[in-house]
């Protein structure tokens, strides 16, 4: 008799024991993944992109083990002739030292004689932001009055990565504070916040693992963009699963003095919609895997980890602790046994809001519908186009406003052409056409020995484009461009570059956005087919959180194109706003409804909303708010991209926890009555 009561403190003990040995070994991974993460936009095309066929090719005609960084200086009352020696002999030291290739330009004065443009270029391969960066220092000392700033591909490309570099560091300590700081307003308890916030840390060592080892095997691709995502999903999913658990635990605890019955019994409850809530959004985010872009299709695997892993940590790190700590946990307000079996009788506050909702839930549901379809009746005004390369940060930086001196000085495309590769036999027919199309300042045969360059009877045109390479006129001229030659008979010409690279990354996300969102709809409608065991149940929750999204784009179109003052928006912008708030939206809907199922088969459907309302309400909103929270911490790293989704999904999470789970789905389910779960028996 004396085994078991040894083995209820015992598994627990050696759980704990085996997440401290994964945290152990997965956890410094976490540190690692910015050294087998990519930024660069030219991995994430399929190979099938015309850019990309061109970037392949180009290799016979230019040097691609280097990426140009162009060193822009200004001074308005006129270059002087120490200002061009000083470019010269400061950067002179750094030709063909590591980071670096061998041939500097020399700084070339503009037109007005204002500026000078030097082309640095930067090796590929090792770290370019750490030569841009020294080349930037080389710069510091510049005459009284000459403004030097380092711009182009490279420098752009070192302020990207200057601005992910925060994502392991104030990224998590904000994310992390916040969390802590929201579940101690909770759950006034100095002790449970700690337990939920490792169990997420451990969930988060886990996924950084598995992703770390995948993508240095080269079996995903990660990038910044998917690393951030993958700390702010693990830590949200990760609290809201520990929240359900623990809010059910304590519910539990007021019904036993036995604090591991009660553990099973929250954890029975609590095992069926977490893990159908983790499968929704792991399915839902493995749609991505449509893509014909890889850094959204590799978002798909890297997200699915890591809602595996919270699950995990959630089901079996967080019961083990709160099986040793039991009531301790909740120090000092220890739920008491009172031998009340109401559901929510603590919850005043929801048991209030559901008796409201229960009296008028006509009135309710129409309300809110109206209030939600105002907001979705500006959707349509989303601007998601795409933007150009220098909008993609939020405040200044120094590629930006080197971009914009060049821009004021020569033609803004200088340093980053766009390439145009065709048949020998046409190729004076193609250097033509690319000269005559608006947008094209120049445009030469690349040639060898005063003879052009021919390479298995293709050669190459070299144009330089009169706007920013980085901006979306330049990707209207490459778009220009390739009207123009894949016109002309038997040239099979291809056009790319930097430009045309954006160009098609920003109409294949658009591809991908059209495609993928049905797709998740699909998904997530079969699966809460399958865990209602219902069909007009589903269907209500999916129209509604499709519902809660278009309100969701049609404010943020309001402030993004007003008060916000944004360019605009990345494509893939809504894109993954729709599948992180259909998924996780979803969430909250799951885990009312399986709780209302659940009593709906004892009380009926009516007092089973009501009871199911009163008794999730408070941990749901509790879990929203966490999860709009930490997605709000993205907003820390100064990318536009990050920003707007920052915005998208808490303000999203907000509307679904706070309208649509609170008082839209239960009216409406009020109102349509028992036929809410038709077919299943619970409808007759």
């Amino acid at each position: 008799m004396a085994t078991r009561p040894r083995l209820r403190w015992l598994i627990p003990a050696l759980l704990l024991l085996l997440w401290i040995v994964i945290g152990g070994v997965t956890g410094p991974y976490a540190g690692k993944l910015a050294s087998v993460s990519s930024n660069d936009n030219t991995t994430f095309l399929p190979a099938s992109a015309e850019s990309t066929e061109v970037n392949s090719l180009l290799g016979d005609f230019s040097d691609t083990d280097t990426l140009p960084a162009i060193v822009i200086a200004e001074r308005t009352s006129g270059i002087t002739p120490q200002d061009l020696e000083f470019l010269a002999t400061a950067t002179r030291p750094l030709q063909g030292t590591a980071g670096f290739g061998p041939a500097f330009s020399p700084p070339i004065p503009s037109a007005d004689r204002q500026a000078a443009q030097m082309f640095v270029p930067v090796a590929t391969d090792g770290e370019p932001e750490d030569a841009v960066e020294q080349l930037r220092d080389t710069l510091d000392g510049a005459p009284a009055g000459l403004v030097v700033k380092v711009t182009g591909p490279a420098g752009q490309a070192a302020d990207l990565s200057d601005a992910f570099s925060g994502i392991d560091g104030i990224l998590l300590l904000v994310a992390g504070s916040v969390v802590i700081g929201i579940l101690i307003v909770v759950y006034r308890s100095p002790i449970l916040p700690f337990v939920v916030i490792v169990s997420a840390v451990f969930a988060l060592g886990l996924a950084s693992g598995l992703v770390y080892l995948l993508a240095k095997a080269n079996v995903l691709e990660l990038n910044g963009q998917s690393q951030g995502i993958l700390f702010i999903l693990v830590f949200g999913a990760a609290t809201d699963y520990a929240l359900l658990l623990v809010s059910r635990f304590r519910e539990e605890l007021t019904r036993t003095d036995d604090r591991y019955a009660a553990l099973r019994g929250a954890w029975r409850a609590t095992i069926e919609p977490v893990a159908a809530s983790a499968g929704t959004v792991i399915l839902g985010v493995l749609c991505l895997l449509f893509s014909d872009l890889n850094s959204n299709r590799s978002l798909g695997p890297v997200a699915a980890l890591g809602i595996a892993a919270s699950f995990l940590a959630s089901m079996t790190f967080l019961p083990a602790a709160l099986a040793l700590l039991g009531r301790t946990a909740f120090w000092p307000l220890r739920p008491a046994h009172t031998d009340d079996s109401e559901p929510g009788s603590a919850h005043r506050l929801w048991a209030r809001i559901a008796d409201r909702v229960a009296a008028r839930p006509r009135t309710i549901w129409i309300v809110t519908l109206v209030v939600l379809l105002v907001g979705a009746a500006f959707a349509p005004t989303f601007k998601a186009d795409g933007i150009a390369q220098t909008d993609f940060f939020i405040g200044s930086v120094e590629s930006v406003e080197g971009a914009d001196i060049q821009a004021r000085h020569f033609d803004a495309g200088s340093g980053s052409p766009t390439w145009v590769i065709a048949d020998e036999a046409a190729a004076d027919d193609v250097l033509t056409a690319v000269r005559d199309v608006d947008g094209v300042a120049t445009a030469e045969l690349v040639e060898r020995s005063g003879s052009p360059l021919v390479v298995d009877g293709r050669v190459a045109v070299q144009a330089t484009l009169t706007d920013n390479a980085e901006s979306l006129a330049a990707q209207d001229t490459v778009t220009r461009i390739r009207d123009r030659v894949h016109a002309v008979d038997d040239a099979n010409a291809l056009v790319g570059g930097s430009t045309a690279t954006d160009l098609d990354t920003r109409t294949t996300a658009i591809h991908d956005r059209n495609l993928i969102i049905p797709i998740v709809l699909l998904v997530v409608l079969v699966i809460l087919m399958l865990l209602l065991r219902s069909v007009v149940a589903p269907v209500l929750l999916l129209a509604t959180t499709v519902l809660s999204f278009a309100t969701t784009l049609g404010v943020a179109a309001l402030l993004f194109n007003g008060p916000f003052g944004f360019a605009g928006a990345d494509p893939v912008v809504p894109l993954f706003a729709f599948v992180f708030l259909v998924a996780l939206g979803i969430d909250y809907n799951i885990f009312l409804m399986t709780r209302v199922r659940e009593e709906s088969r004892t009380h009926g459907t009516r007092s089973g909303m009501i009871r199911g309302l009163t008794a999730t309400g408070g941990v749901i909103t509790s879990a929203g708010v966490v999860l709009a929270a930490t997605f709000a911490a993205l907003a820390v790293i100064p990318l536009l991209f990050l920003v707007q989704i920052a915005f998208l999904v808490a303000f999203g999470v907000l509307i679904d926890t706070l309208i649509v789970r609170s008082l839209l789905v239960p009216a409406l389910t009020l109102d349509i009555g028992k036929r809410v779960w038709w077919p299943s028996r619970l409808s007759r």
